[in-house]
């Protein structure tokens, strides 16, 4: 039986398989991969890879075993339909009569558009009748502080979030709490609300630049549609913008707070402070 982790060579996958290896045998890990090319540290570390294409649903068949526990890590191609790519790990799965299938979700508060696929995918998985662990993860601090680059430029943050607050959360967080899903017991058919200990504005995450910069640096609210705007010209697909600029939209009015304590409960210790993703995104 092996747990089995798609999308892991992705940003959050590779995090969860790295500590996958700091508590199971590599061999008991498997890797689904679309380029086995940039999974070959992992296959040298004795982690097993599986080429599969969410795209490509043949490639799946057989991929998965009984026992299994599975981490479906959603997709991030918005174009290209994510449910039914999810549906085809979901189905797969069944199939195979794997043991557990963890789905990293977003916030049961979200109602911007980038959650649309997610409760949808949520509604599959339910009616499969697999035993299902939600991980509805909440927004990363890497979303704000792996891109510094245009915020020093201009000493100012840009968002149409208004004062609202988000519970956000750093990628090994999430993925320490996929881990202990995925290596504990009695997580089936279970719905986790992940955050950070702390919710924080934008106000605030300025004033932490300032602070770490020595330099003043701003927090301007922007309309949606200025921000809509401002990312279409930096290059975002306008598809993409929207969705980005519907999630500020959704922060103004607090649905990215996330006030349940299951991730650190989860993890056995506090998340990362905003500030150590600050101080990580400014030495990258």
């Amino acid at each position: 039986m092996s747990i089995v982790v798609t999308g892991a060579t992705g940003h959050l996958g590779r995090h969860v398989v790295e500590q996958l290896l700091e508590k199971v045998p590599a061999d008991r890990i498997t890797a689904v991969v679309r380029d086995e090319a940039k999974a070959a540290d992992l296959a040298a570390r004795g982690v097993k890879l599986a080429v599969a294409d969410y795209n490509v649903p043949e490639t799946f068949d057989g991929l998965f075993a009984a026992g299994d526990k599975v981490l479906l890590i959603s997709g991030n191609e918005f174009d290209k339909g994510r449910v039914g790519q999810h549906t085809v790990v979901i189905e797969a799965a069944k199939a195979a009569g794997v043991a557990l299938l963890a789905y990293t979700s977003a916030p049961g508060t979200l109602t911007a558009a980038l959650a649309d696929d997610h409760r949808a995918t949520e509604e599959v998985l339910l009616a499969s009748g697999l035993p299902y662990s939600l991980l509805r993860n909440g927004w990363y601090h890497e979303n704000y502080t792996e891109n510094l680059a245009p915020v020093l430029e201009h000493d100012a943050v840009v968002a149409a979030a208004g004062e609202g607050r988000v519970s956000s959360a750093a990628r090994a967080d999430y993925a320490a709490a996929a881990v202990a899903v995925l290596t504990g017991e009695g997580h089936e058919n279970t719905t986790y609300e992940l955050g950070g200990d702390e919710a924080w504005s934008f106000a605030e995450y300025a004033a932490e630049l300032s602070r770490q910069t020595g330099r003043e640096i701003v927090y301007n609210a922007v309309p949606v549609e200025t921000l809509t705007g401002i990312l279409t010209g930096a290059g975002v697909p306008a598809p993409v913008a929207g969705i980005l600029a519907g999630v500020d939209a959704s922060i103004e009015k607090g649905e990215l707070v996330v006030s349940s304590g299951d991730l650190s409960r989860l993890i056995g210790r506090p998340t990362t402070p905003l500030a150590e993703a600050v101080t990580a995104g400014l030495k990258g």
